[in-house]
């Protein structure tokens, strides 16, 4: 039970892996945009929902 509290604990960084990244990576195919730095649509989506994830974990909100 405690490795699920700990978990739940990032929760946003779980959301901004599972659901940014993705949204990221579609959203830079769809527009025919490729991502900076020599990188992949996924990779350049893993960093900024990580980036996105880790800010809104130590905030506390998304906001």
């Amino acid at each position: 039970m405690n490795l699920v509290a700990k978990a739940f604990e990032w929760g946003p960084l779980w959301f901004g892996v599972g659901f940014i990244a993705p949204l990221v990576a579609q959203s830079l195919d769809a527009s025919g945009v490729s991502a900076p730095l020599g990188l992949s649509g996924i990779q350049f989506g893993l960093a900024i929902g990580v980036v996105m994830g880790t800010v809104a974990k130590l905030r506390g909100s998304w906001i």
